[in-house]
């Protein structure tokens, strides 16, 4: 049988000799509380009067169930204590399954990251070098090929700023983004879809670098130079864009120096897509952002990062 009161939302279960008012003998009873619409009990109710005072009520379910005992009562103990643990420990396992799967992942990215920059580098710093230990070779120094040389590589490191730029709103946000969304979604591994514009860019740097290390002449040092600030450039897109803003690697002491900052900030204002997608550039970011009267949410962001940073440091 059944009857219902108000009371708190809970479970209750308890043994009955003979003369309950239910029936004789020795039986289990389970209470089960169930919400019901808020309602006021009268000072008449068959239960304590204060409980007529709350707001909050629920539907009370007496069940009779045959046997049991003892045993019965610590099973369902068992089984209350069971629904509230078993989840918690799910939900800690999980964050430290993340938390490990995300390590694994930046180690991943760190050990790419520091085989391809070094590889890049150090054939480029190998081409600088015999390139022009070979020019020097002859009687006369080739001053104006080795100034067109240098006078390029700083050229095209700042060209690329603007490169990227254009290309990441009409090309990556355009017709490229089947690929360019990987990097605006939640990454599902050590590397995303998006890293693939890395390789694209490196391979008219490489180009450049041969033509210009095998030929001579100044417009191979012209070629020679541009391939050479393309690939300065990407090794530093990587290190703040990748390691700084996006934290797939470690970059030490870098994250404190204030201009570095404004970087990082300004292209997380990017992803929060709060100005139409402005900043699309990164090392100039902050600058576009002042364009669209973003100045104020950028120092917003700033201070926030900082907040972040030093937190994660006192934690450590």
């Amino acid at each position: 049988m059944a009857s219902t009161i108000p009371s708190a939302s809970t479970i209750f279960q308890y043994q009955s000799r003979a003369g309950n008012p239910f029936s004789s003998g020795r039986r289990d009873f389970v209470l089960v509380f169930a919400p019901i619409p808020t309602r006021r009990l009268s000072k008449t109710s068959m239960i304590n009067p204060s409980i007529s005072q709350c707001k909050r009520s629920a539907m009370i379910n007496f069940v009779v169930r045959e046997g049991g005992g003892a045993d019965s009562l610590m099973e369902a103990e068992k089984d209350q204590f069971e629904d509230v643990v078993v989840p918690t420990s799910i939900k800690s396992s999980s964050a430290t399954q993340r938390s490990e799967r995300r390590k694994a992942e930046r180690r991943a990215y760190l050990v790419a990251a520091m085989m391809s920059s070094f590889g890049f580098m150090s054939m480029a710093a190998a081409a600088v070098y015999y390139r022009f230990a070979w020019q020097m070779e002859g009687s006369e120094v080739p001053l104006t090929e080795m100034m067109g040389t240098f006078s390029l590589a700083v050229g095209a490191a700042v060209g690329m700023e603007y490169w990227a730029r254009w290309a990441h709103r009409a090309l990556w946000h355009a017709s490229l983004w089947h690929m360019h969304e990987s990097h605006h979604r939640p990454r599902d591994g050590p590397f995303e879809l998006n890293d693939v514009f890395a390789i694209i860019n490196a391979v008219p740097a490489i180009a450049l670098l041969a033509f210009g290390f095998f030929h001579h002449g100044f417009f191979s040092g012209l070629c020679f130079g541009a391939g050479l600030g393309i690939t300065l450039f990407g090794m530093a897109y990587m290190f703040v864009h990748d390691g700084l803003v996006h934290r797939r690697f470690p970059v030490g002491p870098i994250a404190n120096v204030p201009y570095f900052q404004r970087v990082a900030a300004a292209h997380q204002m990017h992803h929060a897509d709060k100005f139409n997608g402005v900043p699309y550039g990164l090392f100039l970011g902050h600058k576009e952002l002042e364009e669209v009267g973003g100045q104020e949410e950028l120092e917003k962001e700033i201070k926030r990062r900082i907040k972040i940073l030093n937190s994660s440091s006192n934690a450590s």
